[in-house]
């Protein structure tokens, strides 16, 4: 169906690896989990291989795994050569996810630069956090245990 309103010819088989539901081919939209209709939105959405994707609150409401998952999806949406634009509240995300970073108040942009640059101007203006932080956090201890793969929701 979106393939048609694209006028697109695609391997709906692929498109569904691409984003790691090709085991629920026929499984109908409302029986997916929360991240698993958000992947399929993805994948809708890369069927006429658009030059911008906007994502809107990409990771809200999911698991670590599926969370992190999602963050390889958009890497390699992004690697292909399409501009992601996201919006979100974690800065874990952004950090992460984003070549470049607006930062919002009250609707204006009140920052804009890469995530690294924004850091180290915070430091040179003498910022300290008051805990060290450890190499790793308590989303890395929960993906180290339960893995990294694709699972249903």
């Amino acid at each position: 169906m979106f393939s048609g309103l694209y006028n697109a010819e695609i391997d709906p088989e692929m498109m569904l690896k691409r984003v790691g539901l090709e085991d629920r081919k026929k499984t109908k939209y409302k029986e997916l989990s929360g991240g698993q209709k958000q992947r399929f939105s993805i994948c809708t959405t890369l069927i006429n291989n658009p030059k911008i994707v906007f994502l809107d609150e990409p990771t809200t409401g999911l698991d670590p795994q599926a969370r992190r998952n999602l963050w390889e999806l958009i890497i390699q949406i992004r690697e292909q050569g399409t501009t992601v634009v996201i919006t979100t509240h974690y800065m874990d995300e952004a950090e992460n996810l984003c070549d470049r970073v607006a930062i919002l108040e009250q609707g204006k942009i009140i920052a804009l630069d890469t995530p690294d640059q924004l850091i180290d101007n915070l430091i040179a203006s003498g910022f300290e956090k008051k805990k060290e932080m450890k190499s790793a956090n308590l989303e890395d201890v929960f993906l180290g245990l339960t893995g990294h793969e694709w699972k249903d929701e």
